[in-house]
């Protein structure tokens, strides 16, 4: 059969509000109402795996179930006392929970199958953060299984937990890690200590490497590191942050963005054309090109090679977030949080700008995996009002308004909304989720 006249494969979001989550049929939407595919289950959490094919949903702190998203069945429950968090590997095989401990002996973070049910390993963790959870950590194709512990980095046979640790990189001092795409490499920040300079440093994976990175940058006045890398595992992205900016041009600090390669071509700076933070960074989906939002308000928008050449310059304006679509073709350069919602839309294969628009207070912002549509969402605890979300689609000049109402965000919740997804037996699933109540729908 011809893929030409094969119909493109049907959108779906999870829509989550205090009482529970539900399931709606995506755009294009009937007499531009979306339907309802799941009705509301009981839940205080939700999130699909990054394959799109599991949804983990945290019903109480000692009941998570796991649903199979090609029929919307509940495939198996676990019941642990004092879940605080809980995750799902990228292709569903295993979902890892953390719970308070009882005693500093106790075993408090373990690595489910979800399959069978079974528990295929344990370990103590003392406390949880952003940057150390998940504790273990899968590559994309769950090839590669990692966590970082004191000094060192330990790696697991995802086969077979039971033989527990089967290799480690000694790293002294590393204080957070990023896997690359395919698991082959990982990049460690080492924080400056006692004179010494804070560095990133490269390694390869697999058992036997050379326990020498394979790349290295060094440098000082870096509290934080953010790690980027790209699709094909060949680049990374650093952004370094400084707490103080001995500047004082900013009160928030000082940024600066690095590249290294891992065959050596680059390893330092990206030259920048404005002075001022970094605010974003993201890779196209071939991992040949990097689009950056930096600067001074004004902020610019530049896309580079892989050689850190500049490819083309987006224009100035209130940004301070860039999005990729995942097909490649379409750039979106825009404003959020404390800025005033500006959003202009890019062709980057025909160079030129396409239109722009506006959506004020928006929290958080994606792509629709088919790449046709861009979703803003207005989410509680951030903003108490006006919460709901505005969908662009980039195929039609009208556009219409949309009023409907859903209860406010449970207070409590920090989730934000992001939309990332495969595909799942010719449907796409938008592998997260927004709140609150509908207020508007754009098309243009």
């Amino acid at each position: 059969m011809s893929v030409a006249n094969s119909s493109p494969p049907a959108l779906e979001i999870l829509v989550r509000e205090p009482g529970g989550f539900a399931i709606w049929n995506g755009p294009p939407f009937t007499n531009n109402q979306p339907n309802i595919k799941l009705d509301k289950v009981p839940c205080t959490s939700a999130k699909f795996s990054e394959d799109g094919s599991k949804l983990m949903v945290i019903k109480s702190e000692s009941s998570i179930s796991i649903y199979d998203c090609k029929t919307y069945k509940e495939i198996r429950t676990f019941e642990s006392p004092n879940i605080l968090a809980a995750s799902l590997s990228p292709l569903g095989t295993y979902l890892q929970t953390f719970q308070k401990a009882s005693s500093p002996q106790e075993k408090n973070v373990t690595v489910w199958k979800t399959e069978t049910g079974e528990s295929v390993y344990t370990l103590s963790q003392k406390n949880m953060t952003l940057v150390t959870w998940p504790t273990i950590r899968f590559s994309s194709d769950e090839a590669v299984a990692s966590r970082m512990a004191t000094n060192e980095l330990q790696f697991f046979d995802t086969g077979d937990f039971s033989k527990g640790v089967v290799h480690k990189i000694r790293i002294p001092g590393v204080a957070s890690a990023e896997l690359s795409k395919t698991g082959s490499h990982v990049a460690a920040f080492v924080p400056e200590s006692k004179g010494m300079p804070g560095s990133v440093q490269i390694y390869a994976c697999a058992p036997g490497s050379q326990s020498e990175p394979v790349a290295r940058r060094s440098f000082f006045r870096c509290s934080s590191v953010q790690q980027h890398w790209n699709h094909g595992s060949t680049g990374l992205l650093v952004v370094v942050q400084a707490d103080v900016d001995k500047t004082n041009q900013s009160y928030y600090g000082e940024t600066k963005l690095y590249y290294l390669t891992l065959d050596g071509s680059y390893d330092g700076l990206v030259s920048l054309r404005k002075e001022g933070p970094v605010h974003d960074v993201q890779w196209s989906c071939s991992g040949n090109e990097f689009a950056v939002v930096y600067g001074f308000m004004p902020a610019m928008a530049t896309i580079f090679d892989k050689k850190c050449k500049p490819l083309l310059e987006l224009g100035t304006g209130p940004y301070n977030t860039i999005r990729w679509n995942p097909k490649g073709r379409f750039i979106l350069v825009a404003g959020y949080g404390n800025l005033p919602g500006d959003m202009a839309f890019w062709d980057y294969v025909e160079k030129k700008q396409l239109s722009s628009t506006k959506s004020e207070w928006s929290v958080t912002s994606e792509w629709s995996p088919d790449g046709r549509y861009f979703l803003t969402a207005t989410t509680a605890p951030r903003l108490q009002v006006d919460n709901g979300y505005v969908l662009v689609e980039l195929h039609s000049i009208t556009t219409e308004n949309h009023s409907c109402r859903l209860n406010i965000l449970d207070q409590k919740d920090q989730t934000s909304c992001a939309f990332q997804s495969v595909k799942l037996n010719q449907r796409l699933i938008y592998n997260q989720l927004f709140y609150g109540r509908i207020f508007k729908l754009v098309l243009f």
